[in-house]
């Protein structure tokens, strides 16, 4: 049990590590921008579909579940707000993590987990060229830069998901489903999805560089590190998502009047 518990405190504070430097790195001489430019097309160019068939159809599923809840209430006109709200607050940014760190974030792990063990990142040091600058550090960037743009993506097809599905199948007038939006989504709901997705991009790409750096074994342990870091990715971006609502939620006050001073 001890050595359990020092196994993952020695682990964490690894992790941690690696963030610390990665930073430290990209701050101090940044990555040459070709590997950063092809970093941003993987990650958030090639996720386009995916994110835009994971956003559509959730958005169609929530205007289909709220007018169905509400409609014999009396309050089918907050259809709209309810689809807008859940996507940019909740179910974007984490279904866009979700997919991304499916799509890139094992394919990350992978790529690096091969280098390991076939011993590629050893030659980079031997030609004196920094890992973490060549190979982490344009992913870290790309991954913060994108994710937020990617939510905002999925949450613009997810309100247009919703707003097709209500106007065309339930004979929503489309006033009724927009004018609500204006009046009661705030700026500080968009700086919410924005804060989390942000967030979300930094866990995914050191998570899955970090269990790719650190992968044993061969092949076998390429595969075990590709699975770990998906279910880890998960794991956290769940946690995290709750740790940073409740924060955001209490902070709420002193968002508003930043955002009211400055933006």
């Amino acid at each position: 049990m001890n050595n359990t518990l020092f196994n993952m405190l020695a682990t964490l504070g690894d992790y941690f590590v690696l963030i610390f430097k990665v930073i430290w790195v990209t701050i101090r001489k940044p990555p040459a921008w070709g590997l950063v430019r092809d970093q941003m097309f993987e990650i958030g160019v090639m996720s386009l579909p995916v994110v835009a068939v994971t956003g559509f159809s959730t958005g169609m599923v929530l205007a289909a579940q709220a007018f169905f809840q509400l409609s014999d209430k009396g309050l089918a006109s907050a259809t709209g707000l309810m689809v807008t709200k859940a996507m940019m607050v909740e179910l974007g940014p984490v279904l866009t993590a979700f997919m991304v760190t499916g799509r890139v974030g094992a394919a990350m792990c992978a790529e690096l987990g091969t280098m390991r063990v076939t011993e590629q990142i050893d030659a980079l040091r031997s030609m004196a060229v920094d890992p973490l600058q060549y190979l982490i550090a344009p992913r870290f960037i790309a991954g913060t830069l994108m994710l937020p743009l990617l939510t905002v993506f999925s949450c613009l097809m997810g309100i247009l998901g919703g707003y097709l599905l209500s106007v065309y199948y339930y004979g929503m007038a489309p006033s009724t489903f927009l004018d609500p939006l204006p009046v009661h989504i705030k700026t500080f709901d968009i700086v919410s999805g924005l804060i989390k997705a942000f967030i979300f991009g930094i866990i995914i790409i050191t998570i899955s560089c970090y269990r790719g750096l650190s992968t044993r074994g061969g092949a076998a342990g390429v595969g075990r590190a590709t699975t770990n870091s998906v279910v880890i990715c998960y794991s956290v971006i769940l946690i995290g998502n709750f740790i940073i609502t409740i924060g955001l939620n209490g902070s709420y006050p002193y968002i508003s009047d930043f955002i009211y001073k400055w933006l």
